[in-house]
Formats: structure tokens, sequence, C-alpha cells
């Protein structure tokens, strides 16, 4: 079985670390590849054209302008093809599946699904919250900010990929697995109303609660769900190859259950897989985790 949205994959991997702190992450299309995601999901039942890879370019100096935020133009122009590929996906009838390179790159993701479903339902699993600006971030790492960006918040340079109309809605958007936010990120969060599942949700209620109402959040009354997988919203027992880990995450069979539940709604329109670094991982097993994860989205199942 597998969801009827849609048969056909457009696979397209980021080769980018730029918008982490933790170098590594940019051969995380790579690893996904050689743990057998085209192979998987043929198995499914799909059409899977891969794309290729979207590479990004080291410059000399993380920092130009005075400018805080860290490989700004290189992030940018990396995310802007992102936006151009996906929406070109779509326009040929295909299922976006980007494979990640750092989260910096939900940033052209969204913009380039925005271009097809202009009220987009998110459903955003994070041990974090991706929500800080220029102003907030303590770090200037763009992986930190895409949240933000999509919703209209930040550098222009980066909020205007897609075009300045193409943006999330606060009401569409659902967090799971959060457990380390930024002071600045709570605040917004809370200003904006944007619901947030984090492990007390999930340890109190359940995960098949939680899922329950995020799809009702993230799917009705919209043109469908996106669904941006860290897979540091893992706990990291389950996840060793990514570059923040925070203990305390979702556990394995927790993950696929929540991906099986989004499955089975039929409202899936778009995924992006993020932050698998095989340089500090065992034997490819986070990639091959993710694999499984995508698996369980697209509509695997044991019988």
């Amino acid at each position: 079985m597998k969801p009827s949205i849609n048969s056909n994959i457009s696979l397209i991997g980021v080769a980018i670390d730029l918008g982490a702190g933790t170098p590594g992450v940019s051969l995380g299309p790579a690893a996904i590849r050689y743990a057998g995601v085209v192979e998987r999901l043929t198995r499914i039942g799909y059409g899977v054209k891969d794309e290729g890879d979207i590479v990004a370019n080291r410059p000399l100096s993380p920092l130009t302008d005075g400018i805080k935020l860290r490989y700004l133009d290189e992030v940018a122009r990396v995310n802007t093809e992102l936006c151009s590929k996906v929406s070109d996906a779509m326009s040929d009838g295909r299922f976006p599946l980007v494979l990640g390179g750092d989260h910096s790159i939900a940033i052209g993701t969204i913009a380039g699904v925005l271009q097809h479903k202009k009220n987009l339902g998110v459903i955003w699993f994070d041990a974090h919250g991706d929500i800080n600006t220029e102003e907030t971030s303590p770090s200037g790492n763009i992986h930190g900010m895409p949240m933000a960006v999509s919703l209209g918040y930040g550098h222009d340079r980066l909020t205007s990929i897609g075009g300045k109309d193409a943006k999330l809605k606060a009401e569409n958007i659902v967090y799971i697995g959060c457990r380390d936010l930024d002071q600045g990120e709570r605040k917004v969060l809370k200003e904006l109303g944007i619901t947030v599942f984090t492990m007390h949700e999930i340890d109190r209620y359940g995960m098949t609660e939680v899922i329950e109402r995020a799809i009702k959040i993230a799917g009705e009354g919209t043109d469908g769900i996106h669904v941006s997988f860290d897979v540091d919203s893992l706990d990291p027992a389950y996840i060793k190859g990514t570059g923040t880990r925070v203990p305390g995450g979702i556990t394995y069979r927790e993950g696929h259950l929540a991906l099986e539940m989004i499955a089975l709604s039929e409202k899936v329109v778009s995924a992006e897989f993020v932050e698998v670094n095989p340089i500090i991982d065992i034997k490819n097993e986070s990639a091959k985790t993710a694999v499984a994860l995508m698996g369980s989205l697209l509509g695997e199942w044991l019988i």
C-alpha cells in the first residue's frame, strides 16, 4: 500500500552544510543514496527520478559586509536554485522529496512548494525551533532560521526567495519533538500562536493523539501538508550521525508511527529529510534510519 497522492517522485539532493555549525552534513544526500533510498522507494511502487544534487560552494569567509548571517550569499543562491527545482518537479506532476543537507534548505523547499500550494500546512519534526532571525540567533547559523524565513521574517536575501507573497501561515504549522528552544524562539512562537508539541506533550498524550491533532491543524482547510523531518528530532540513541543531538527525543518506533499516520491522511504533497551527517555517524546507520523513515511516510507497509 502507498498513499494515492502521487506515484512519481523527484529526488532532489542538496549538498550543503554552510547553514550548520558542524561540517559534514553536505554529504548527507550521498549517504542517503548509499543507504538505498532509490531502491526502497521503487520497491514501494514509486517511479523515482533522481535529479542529482545542488552543490554549495564554500566561500573563503563566512561573513561579509558586517552581516551576522554565516554564508548568506551562498545559502541564498542554493535555496533559490532549490526553489526552482522543487517548483519544476511539481509542475511536472511529481512529488518532491528533498535530501539534506542542513535544515536551511527548508527555505527553498517550502518556497518551491508554495508556488503551487498557496495555503500550505507544515508538520515540522525537530528538537529545535529553527525560527531565529539575525537579531535573535546566538550563532548566525542559517539552519536555525528556515521557519522564520518561510513566515516572512529575516534578511531580504532569504525572504525574497520564491516571492514575498509565497509564505506560510502560522496557524497551519505544527512542531513535533521540540526540546531545545532559544529564548527568542520561545517568544516568537508564543506571539505567533504556532502549535508546538514538545516532548512533554508526546510523553503525556502519546504520539497517536499528537499526530492526530497535528494532521488536523496542518491538513484541514489547507492545500496539503509538507513534512520537514530533521533527524535530530529522534533521540540520540537512534541517531548518532547528526550535528545537534539533544537527549530525550522521539523513539525509533514513535518516529515511524508518526510518519505512517501522516501517510494514511493522504494529505502529504512534499517532504524533506535533513541533517544526516555521515562524518560523525557509525556505519551509515543514521542514513539507513532516514531511509526507513521515508518509507513509512511514503506508504511502506509490512502487510
